[in-house]
């Protein structure tokens, strides 16, 4: 299958579905940090959604979106409205079979419900990080190794210059149950 992976800088899923063989790509204005560049399409995903895909994985930016920044909600109402539409974008794609996966976030208000959240300890990873999925064409996913010590290591990560970017990472455990139950 040619599956878009978009929105994905670190290349975690774009590998997860190589390694079963598929044609993966990642697409994000960024640089890849995940060592394949020649996977990797640095440029705006919305320019590359009639690109022929069957599959697309969308990780949209969550800074406008995620409930945890309620509290700046009011003074970013242009930024919110941007975010949804560019959601709305990606989910109306004229492509299959769609996932996409954000945060608990407005998304869930202002377009509609997720079909599932998954949490990170139910991949093999003893942390807690709640995680929506809306999906389109595509079976909820099935928990693969549930393990115990949940911690919130995500939402107590210390401010930085790279706190947004590893907060948005996927865990390797989702990638790989993404790759083998929708690949």
């Amino acid at each position: 299958m040619r599956i878009l992976i978009a929105c994905e800088e670190s290349q975690i899923v774009c590998k997860a579905f190589r390694a079963k063989g598929h044609e993966a790509y990642s697409c994000d204005v960024l640089l890849c940090s995940g060592g394949h560049p020649e996977w990797h399409i640095q440029d705006d995903v919305l320019k590359h959604l009639d690109d022929g895909w069957d599959m697309m994985i969308a990780h949209p930016p969550c800074t406008h979106l995620a409930v945890s920044g309620a509290r700046w909600f009011k003074e970013k109402r242009k930024e919110q409205a941007d975010a949804l539409e560019f959601v709305k974008q990606l989910l109306n794609a004229p492509i299959d079979k769609i996932a996409l996966e954000n945060p608990v976030s407005i998304i869930s208000s202002q377009i509609r419900k997720p079909d599932q959240i998954i949490q990170p300890w139910q991949f093999g990873h003893g942390e807690t990080k709640a995680t929506c999925l809306w999906l389109k064409g595509l079976s909820k996913l099935i928990p693969t190794n549930i393990v115990e010590g949940r911690e919130g290591r995500i939402w107590k990560m210390a401010h930085g210059p790279d706190r947004a970017k590893l907060r948005s990472k996927t865990f390797p455990g989702i990638a790989e149950a993404m790759a083998t139950q929708w690949g």
